[in-house]
């Protein structure tokens, strides 16, 4: 509890605590960053759920969804900083939380698989594969309604 509050008391979070604008304004950046993530995700897991070429578009989406990931794990640590103790007692933040723990298993799973590097290359698009993405379009979509959550608890 002493590491939750001395997180609550950084300056970062006392800045957001003290200028609700501020707040405001990182808010709609852990926002955008999110639907950076899902914007590049869901057209990719569609196209390998399809069995379709990847190819051509999966460098480009991989990047700009782990772009959007790492903003979006920067500020939403920072929102957490604002109120630990309140989110880790919010079963809605929680969910949230293992769901992207198992969207990033998932990644992690996907991208060590011989068959998605197959795939990405141009290949043909496994079973194992098609599994993967409909797993992620599926884990990430609920860590953005479990995201949207945490308000209403």
């Amino acid at each position: 509890m002493e590491i939750l509050d001395a997180l609550g008391h950084w300056p970062g979070a006392v800045w957001l605590q003290r200028h609700y604008v501020a707040y405001l304004v990182i808010n709609a950046a852990h926002i955008f960053a999110f639907a950076l993530v899902v914007g590049a995700i869901v057209p990719l897991d569609l196209r390998l759920m399809r069995g379709g070429p990847v190819a051509a578009v999966a460098p480009l989406l991989s990047r700009a969804a782990a772009i959007g990931l790492g903003f979006a794990v920067l500020t939403g640590a920072w929102l957490f900083s604002v109120k630990p103790q309140d989110y880790l007692a919010n079963p809605a933040f929680l969910w949230k939380l293992a769901l992207f723990a198992c969207a990033l298993l998932n990644i992690g799973l996907q991208h060590a698989a011989p068959g998605y590097r197959v795939a990405v290359a141009g290949g043909v698009v496994g079973a194992r594969v098609r599994a993967h993405a409909a797993a992620s379009l599926l884990l990430w979509l609920a860590v953005l309604l479990a995201g949207r959550w945490i308000g209403f608890l």
